[in-house]
């Protein structure tokens, strides 16, 4: 009788097969040891205060991640989203002051549904490449809106109070803004989880050719996906400009870069098909934990953003070298 000895596996290897099985909890320890950390340096600042305040900052980031890790499932990016959101904030704090609310949000919104069309159906049927793409549509938008503001200089601009109410608020110690993120990110989740176009979504990012002989219309998924970023996209500026309370031309523009790598933390693969909003979130929340800490580390704005793409070439690096190891 034979017997067959089993080799057992190294404990390292267990360990990153934990990892890549369950992303969100390597994601929630570095949450909780950045948290530590800003405790240890700055003692009592982690309290019911400072957790608002933390979230309040995190929903915006998230909502405009949530743009990127949907299109990143497609293989795409969309650098549009910063200027889609501004000019949004922008047209809203100008229009109100002559218009009736309802009236100066549809707007508000116009751009981001035309920016959204424009990107999807330069990607969709042109076959653009998004990173110029989007590009390209920001760079003309940032263009429009100034020349926007030349016309609307002399009426000025105000901020309107359910939006201040909304972004700076906040009711038994949870933010307003949860009343908007709450079924936004439920929404999310459930689309690319539950929803046929979620599943066209990560079909598109692992194999758009076989997803073509399928028969799926690749043209009306992407363009229905930049018109839904693009969306997304202006009611943060809304929700954010009620937080800044400070109309300008570049108010969500810092933004772009670090919802891009809050997809990319969150376990969304930027070359497609794999990943999911939960992880963004988590995400939006180590960003913004981290900008707190290098606060209090007096690092300029420079190096932030340094170290924001090193993030962002950290974890990609990481990922192909956890498929090239499957």
């Amino acid at each position: 009788m034979s017997t067959t000895a089993i080799t057992p596996v190294p404990f390292g290897r267990r360990l990153k097969r934990f990892m890549a099985d369950r992303p969100l909890v390597p994601l929630v320890i570095l949450l909780i040891i950045l948290v530590v950390i800003l405790q240890i340096l700055r003692p009592g600042i982690v309290n019911e205060r400072w957790i608002a305040n933390t979230i309040k900052f995190a929903i915006p980031l998230a909502i405009l991640a949530g743009c990127q890790t949907m299109t990143m499932l497609t293989g795409g990016i969309d650098l549009s989203v910063g200027t889609v959101a501004t000019m949004s904030a922008f047209i809203m704090a100008t229009q109100i002051v002559s218009q009736d609310p309802a009236v100066a949000f549809l707007l508000a919104m116009m751009p981001a549904v035309l920016i959204g069309l424009v990107n999807g159906i330069g990607v969709g049927v042109f076959r653009v490449h998004p990173l110029i793409m989007t590009l390209g549509t920001s760079l003309i938008g940032t263009g429009c809106l100034q020349v926007y503001q030349r016309t609307v200089i002399a009426s000025g601009a105000k901020i309107p109070d359910f939006l201040a109410w909304l972004g700076t608020g906040v009711t038994y110690g949870f933010p307003n803004a949860l009343l908007l993120f709450v079924p936004l990110a439920t929404l999310i989740v459930f689309t690319l989880a539950r929803t046929g176009f979620g599943r066209l979504l990560y079909a598109v990012g692992d194999n758009e050719h076989a997803t073509r002989l399928s028969g799926v219309q690749y043209w009306q998924v992407i363009s229905a996906l930049y018109v839904t970023s693009s969306l997304l996209a202006g009611i943060t500026g809304l929700l954010y400009i009620g937080l800044i309370k400070a109309p300008s031309l570049s108010l969500a523009e810092p933004l772009v870069l670090p919802s891009v790598a809050a997809a990319v933390i969150g376990g969304t693969s930027i070359f497609g098909g794999r990943g999911g909003y939960t992880g963004t979130i988590i995400g939006a929340l180590i960003l913004t934990v981290l900008t707190t800490l290098l606060t209090i580390l007096q690092m300029p704005e420079g190096a932030r953003r340094i170290l924001f793409g090193l993030i962002v070439l950290f974890v990609t690096a990481a990922y192909l070298r956890i498929v090239e190891e499957r």
